[in-house]
């Protein structure tokens, strides 16, 4: 059941994970980083009000980032704005999946295509981890351990708050402190110092365009949903808990709609960090909220310690 108090402490925890996740996401696209942190902000408020799974995370990610690195090569200076119609386009398809009810077809996928998908991504979750493990002072390792250690044991004593949100203000106090010198969130680049704001994709509303993004927007409609499918499906193991697979469709669709005219990118469903929230205690609607709200206040006010945020006790969230 869902409880005010743990939905917001968890919340908390995901919305400074997703932070670097964002910024890291957009590197991958080839766009700037506030892209990703926008995108990341607005797709968490909308399935937080409009999702068929309560306590999931949606957001910016790296298979969506992965299908969208050709068109912004592709298009030059313009590649962004031919990105912000992909993603456009990208959520009409998913709305329009939403109301054909594709979504009942995920009971035709064996259970053993499923786990082997999301081990495969809890896989390469960690195997992403690995480069900020690589050429980096040999604090860092210790940070890692630590948190670990923290992430671990803690909750062998008290689960009144998660101990990913401890592990994370206890070494990011501990390294401003004493002033050790290890890479921050800050090194992955800049954050943005304002709200996203309203504006049209700048590209020509033509069948020219329309060549250009469709392909695009289509692999990107599909692997959304099924990335979003198997994150409720993974939720509903976890909470013992049913989805409604249909809204989490027109749901994907309208938060990507909505994202595209604000700036950010197109995102999906985070098995991740879906993972990280129920885990923490996260389970309804507002845990979902309070991420994205939590990660915009932090970007926008708390810039400074979030910049100085060690990458070590983040990778060890994201290791667990």
């Amino acid at each position: 059941l869902a409880n005010p108090k743990n939905d917001l402490l968890a919340g908390a925890l995901v919305g400074l994970a997703l932070i670097p996740e964002a910024i890291s996401f957009s590197i991958i696209a080839d766009v700037d980083p506030k892209v990703g942190l926008y995108a990341s902000f607005i797709i968490a408020v909308v399935t937080a009000f409009l999702g068929g799974r309560p306590g999931s995370i949606s957001a910016a990610t790296g298979a969506m980032a992965l299908l969208m690195i050709d068109l912004v090569k592709e298009q030059g200076d313009q590649g962004l704005q031919y990105l912000l119609a992909a993603t456009l386009l990208t959520g009409v398809f998913q709305v329009i999946f939403g109301f054909l009810k594709v979504g009942r077809q995920m009971k035709f996928v064996p259970r053993a295509v499923m786990i082997g998908y999301i081990n495969a991504l809890g896989v390469l979750l960690f195997l992403a981890q690995l480069p900020h493990l690589t050429d980096v002072p040999s604090m860092v390792y210790v940070l890692v351990v630590i948190s670990l250690c923290i992430i671990y044991i803690l909750p062998r004593f008290t689960q009144a708050v998660p101990s990913p949100l401890v592990a994370l203000i206890v070494i990011t106090a501990a390294t401003i402190g004493l002033g050790i010198d290890v890479p921050t969130v800050g090194d992955m680049g800049a954050l943005p110092t304002a709200p996203p704001v309203f504006a049209l994709p700048q590209v020509p509303f033509n069948l020219e365009t329309l060549r250009i993004i469709l392909p695009y927007s289509f692999s990107l409609s599909i692997v959304g949903l099924i990335a979003s499918f198997l994150t409720a499906s993974l939720e509903d193991d976890f909470t013992d808990t049913p989805s409604e697979i249909n809204r989490d469709s027109n749901c994907q669709g309208i938060a990507n709609i909505v994202t595209a005219f604000f700036g950010g990118m197109a995102g999906c469903g985070m098995i991740g960090q879906s993972v990280i929230n129920v885990q923490s205690g996260g389970r309804g609607r507002l845990s979902t909220l309070s991420a994205g709200i939590f990660l915009l206040i932090a970007i926008l006010f708390l810039e400074d310690w979030v910049r100085q945020m060690p990458m070590a006790v983040l990778v060890a969230v994201m290791i667990m």
